[in-house]
C-alpha cells in the first residue's frame, strides 16, 4: 500500500514518508477580516500550558512526545497529551489519545490566531511534520499547533505496520502487477489487521470524520477562540472535512495538495498522474535543448509502459544500506507508479526515461530501490488510519470497474493490468475486503460548501493530487484564493519559496493573498544526456 504523501527525499529539515473524502451552505465565521500580524501579544494563556475539558475530551501538558527523527523546531515547544474517545457514539467507552505540540511564534507581539497543521498520509505524524513548517516560515508571527492524528506515531495506540513496509520493499523485486503479488499484498495487509485488533477494540473509528472532531476538542481543549488550518495532502481531505463539520472557531483555511473528499479514491489518482505527467513532458518540450534531445516524450513514456507490462525488465542495482545488489523488476505498474513520485526530481526525468527506452534502466532503478529499501520508511506511517480511511470512505463509493475506467480515459493504451491498480493504490479493494471496516455515512463525500476564506494551492506538476482539484473545490468556497505553483510537485509548500510567501500572506491577509512571485518563477534545466 503506497499512500497519498510527498516522498521523503524532497525535504529540507524534516524528512517526510516516502510515495496517496451533508453539505452545509452559506456559512458564515465571525471574523472574515484578516488581523493583521503583530495586532496583540497573543491569548491570554499561553496555549498547551494549562489543563482543560472540552467536552468528552482532556488536554494535559506534558513532555513532548518521541519522533521517529530529531525535530528541532519542538526546542521550546509547549507539549501535552489530548484524550478522546475511540469512537464519538460510544463517549464512555475506550480513550485514546493524541500527542500535541505548540510551536511559538518567532516574534514576541504576534498575532492572536495560531495555525494549526494538518499531516497527510493518510497515516502521517504531524508532530514529526513541524520542522517542515518551521523551516517554511509559518510560524514567524503566529504559533503553530501539531497535534499527532489517531493512530499515528506518536499517538496512543500506534497503528503503525511495518511489516506491511517490509513488504513493499520486497516489491522492488517482484512484478508489481502479477496476481501473485496481489495476493501476497492481501496477506500482508490482513496480517496487519490481525494484530491491530489485538491493540484497538475498533478499527473504523480511525477515519476523517472522527479526527475532525479530535480537532474540533483541541481547539476548545486550549482555550483559543479562533485558529487558522494548514493541510497538505491528506490533510486537505481533512481540512475539508472539518470546515464542513466543525467551522466555528475557524479564521481561515489553506490547503496545498487539494484531495478533495467528494473524488477521493482510485479514480481521481489516474487524472492526477495524467495531469503532473502532462506538465512535466510539455515543460520540456517547449526547452528547445530538452524537446531536440527528448522528442515526443509523453509517446516514448506511453510506449514504454505497454513493453514493459509484457516484457518486464530485470536488473541489479547499488542501495545505501544493503548488503549486496538488488534485484529490481520494472514492469508497467512500476514505471507509472515512480513517475508519480519522481516528478519531484522533474530536472532529470526525460534522462532517465530516454535511458531506459534504450535499454539503460538504472537510473529509474536505483530511485525505486532507493524509495522503498530506504529505513525511514518502515515503522513510520499509520496503515490503520490510512485503511480506515480508505475502506471506509474512498472503497464504497467507487468500484473497481470506475477506476479502471477512469485510466482507461486518460490513459487509453496503458494494457488492463496496469489500469487495475490505480497509481499509489495497488489492489485496494482486495486490501479493503481484507480491512472489513463498516462504510462511512455518504455524507463523507459531500461538496464542501463554506464561507470560510481559503487559500486553495496546486502545484503544476503534482501527480499525486490533480492540479485541477484545486478550481474544483473552489467552485463552491465563497472566499477562496485559487493558486497553481508551476514546475513544482505535490505539496508546492514544501518545494517552492514562493509558495510559502503566498501561504504565510494569505494567513496575515486572507481576503488578500500575495501571489506576485507566481509571476517571476521558471522551468527546472532538464538534464541533457551526452
Amino acid at each position: 500500500m503506497t499512500s497519498l504523501r510527498p516522498p521523503r527525499r524532497r525535504r529540507t529539515g524534516r524528512a517526510l514518508p516516502a510515495a496517496l473524502a451533508g453539505a452545509t451552505a452559506g456559512l458564515l465565521v465571525a471574523g472574515l477580516a484578516a488581523t493583521p500580524a503583530g495586532a496583540g501579544t497573543g491569548t491570554t494563556t499561553t496555549p498547551g500550558t494549562v489543563a482543560r475539558t472540552a467536552g468528552p475530551s482532556r488536554f494535559v501538558p506534558g513532555p513532548c512526545p518521541r519522533t521517529a527523527d530529531p525535530v528541532p523546531a519542538l526546542d521550546g515547544a509547549n507539549c501535552g497529551t489530548l484524550t478522546v474517545p475511540e469512537n464519538r457514539s460510544r463517549p464512555r467507552g475506550r480513550k485514546i489519545t493524541l500527542s500535541v505540540a505548540v510551536v511559538p511564534a518567532a516574534t514576541r507581539r504576534h498575532a492572536p490566531d495560531p495555525i494549526v497543521w494538518f499531516a497527510g498520509g493518510p497515516g502521517d505524524d504531524a508532530v514529526s511534520e513541524a520542522q517542515l513548517a518551521v523551516d517554511g516560515g509559518l510560524n514567524r508571527d503566529r504559533d503553530v499547533i501539531f497535534m499527532s492524528q489517531r493512530g499515528t506515531y506518536s499517538a496512543d495506540p500506534v497503528l503503525t505496520c511495518p511489516n506491511i513496509d517490509e513488504f513493499n520493499a520486497s516489491v522492488v523485486g517482484l512484478v508489481y502487477d502479477a496476481p501473485s503479488t496481489g495476493r501476497l499484498h492481501v496477506r500482508a495487509t490482513r496480517a496487519c489487521r490481525d494484530r491491530l485488533v489485538r491493540r484497538t477494540a475498533d478499527l473504523g473509528a480511525y477515519n476523517t470524520t472522527e479526527s475532525a472532531a479530535d480537532y474540533a476538542d483541541l481547539r476548545v481543549a486550549l482555550g483559543i477562540p479562533r485558529w487558522n488550518v494548514f493541510g497538505i495532502s491528506y490533510g486537505t481531505d481533512l481540512a475539508l472535512t472539518y470546515m464542513r463539520t466543525h467551522p466555528q472557531g475557524v479564521r481561515s483555511v489553506g490547503i496545498d495538495g487539494v484531495l478533495p473528499p467528494s473524488l477521493a479514491g482510485g479514480a481521481v489518482t489516474w487524472k492526477a498522474a495524467r495531469e503532473g505527467f502532462d506538465g512535466l513532458f510539455a515543460a520540456c518540450a517547449r526547452q528547445p535543448a530538452c524537446n531536440e534531445r527528448y522528442p515526443r516524450l509523453s509517446r516514448t513514456f506511453q510506449d514504454l509502459v505497454s513493453e514493459l507490462e509484457a516484457h518486464p525488465v530485470t536488473t541489479h542495482v547499488t542501495v545505501p544500506g544493503q548488503p549486496g545488489p538488488v534485484k529490481v523488476v520494472i514492469d508497467g505498474g512500476t514505471l507509472v507508479t515512480w513517475l508519480t513520485s519522481a516528478t519531484h526530481l522533474a530536472a532529470g526525468v526525460p534522462r532517465s526515461i530516454d535511458e531506459l527506452a534504450h535499454g539503460n534502466p538504472q537510473r529509474i532503478a536505483e530511485q525505486w530501490a532507493g524509495g522503498k529499501l530506504s529505513p525511514q520508511a518502515v515503522g513510520r506511517v499509520a496503515h490503520g488510519l490510512a485503511y480506515g480511511v480508505f475502506c471506509g470512505e474512498w472503497t464504497p463509493y467507487e468500484t473497481e470497474d470506475q477506476v479502471i475506467r477512469a485510466g482507461r480515459r486518460l490513459f487509453p493504451t496503458f494494457p488492463r493490468s496496469v489500469l487495475a491498480n490505480a497509481p499509489q493504490l495497488p489492489f485496494l479493494h482486495a486490501d479493503c475486503r481484507a480491512w472489513n471496516v463498516p462504510a462511512q455515512p455518504r455524507s463523507v463525500r459531500s461538496v464542501v460548501r463554506s464561507d470560510i476564506p481559503t487559500l486553495v494551492m496546486s502545484a503544476g506538476f503534482d501527480a499525486q493530487t490533480a492540479p485541477s482539484n484545486g478550481p474544483y473545490v473552489a467552485r463552491t468556497l465563497s472566499h477562496a484564493t485559487t493558486v497553481t505553483v508551476p514546475y513544482v510537485a505535490h505539496v508546492a509548500f514544501a518545494e517552492s519559496p514562493c509558495a510559502r510567501t503566498i501561504t504565510t500572506s494569505f494567513f496575515d491577509s486572507p481576503t488578500a493573498a500575495d501571489t506576485s512571485c507566481l509571476a517571476g518563477l521558471r522551468p527546472p534545466r532538464f538534464e541533457i544526456a551526452p
